[in-house]
């Protein structure tokens, strides 16, 4: 099961007590104090990184800690500050305050970081208390208590290009053959039951990413099949591909899947309708596929659109459509 939603409680380390301690070399017979400081507890930082995909590492942790600071010692030694917890998420998570669901911080970009909790400051010692007048002070401090917060993380995948269809559509094959993507396919609905993202590598070395939208059917705004769990990953998108079915091989025509698919994005969130897109009129290389896709052009005449007539399975005009993303994207290859 792909893993974009989680709830971590998060809690930074305390600060180390501080601590009285008194000279006693037999030297120095008036002494003194040298209780040392403790240590600064741990914090809790997030870091975005591009080497994951999913939130799969909190799949079983609910209650993570930094570590706490070490009391201070004797000889006006500091305590050991408690290291930083630095916990990594994918680029495209969300932070959300539990309550309320707003957003505390959207994560973007490779390396970006958060100190979401803050450790605790070290309690101080009774040499710190020392004043001229106060030359045997027997007190000290307890090290503060760390920040703690409860958030929700969401994953919203960053693409350049979102594949958009119905199940057995062919995208998964598309992704496959674009990106060199090993996925799951196969001939029934909803093989696919995550969202598959790879890239395509240009000749300057720049990058297409592209996100395999699994699961929507007609209602899919309205949680019917995969439903709301996978629409949001469209989002981020910058381009949409609509991959049509035009075997007719489950009684469907491409003209009216892509008429229930534009339907239920509009209905999920309307400025979708305005994200540029193109059109895949998939399996050509079927018997039915040239009647169909002549329905197509019939029933479908809006001129800016851009239309492709490929079979993913077997590679076929693959390399128009990825000049038409470059072009798009203005991407320079």
């Amino acid at each position: 099961m792909f893993f974009d939603r989680a709830l971590v409680q998060f809690a930074a380390g305390k600060g180390g007590n501080g601590v009285v301690a008194w000279r006693r070399e037999k030297s120095i017979p008036k002494g003194g104090p040298t209780g040392g400081n403790g240590g600064k507890g741990g914090s809790v930082i997030i870091e975005a990184t591009a080497q994951l995909s999913n939130l799969d590492w909190f799949r079983h942790r609910r209650i993570l800690k930094a570590q706490h600071g070490a009391d201070g010692g004797s000889s006006s030694r500091l305590g050991r500050n408690g290291k930083d917890l630095i916990i990594q998420v994918p680029c495209g998570t969300l932070l959300k305050d539990q309550v309320t669901g707003e957003i505390l911080y959207d994560f973007t970009q490779d390396g970006q970081r958060l100190i979401l909790c803050l450790g605790g400051r070290g309690g101080r010692g009774n040499e710190s208390f020392k004043t001229p007048t106060n030359r045997a002070p027997n007190q000290y401090t307890e090290g503060k208590p760390g920040e703690q917060k409860t958030v929700e993380l969401e994953l919203k995948l960053i693409a350049d290009v979102g594949l958009i269809g119905f199940p057995n559509a062919g995208k998964s094959t598309l992704i496959s053959s674009l990106a060199g993507l090993r996925v799951k396919i196969a001939a029934y609905p909803f093989t696919t039951l995550q969202p598959n993202l790879g890239f395509i590598e240009l000749k300057n070395y720049k990058r297409i990413y592209i996100a395999d939208i699994p699961g929507i059917i007609k209602g899919a705004s309205d949680n019917r099949g995969l439903g709301l769990e996978f629409l949001k990953h469209i989002e981020r998108t910058k381009l949409l591909i609509f991959v049509l079915d035009a075997s007719g091989i489950d009684g469907r025509t491409p003209i009216d899947d892509f008429h229930v698919l534009r339907d239920e994005l509009g209905k999920y969130q309307s400025a979708l309708l305005e994200r540029p897109f193109l059109i895949a009129l998939n399996k050509i290389d079927t018997e039915t596929s040239a009647e169909l896709i002549a329905q197509f052009y019939q029933s479908y005449s809006d001129p800016k659109a851009t239309i492709f007539e490929i079979s993913a399975e077997y590679s076929q005009n693959l390399d128009a459509l990825v000049e038409e993303m470059v072009q798009r994207l203005h991407f320079k290859n």
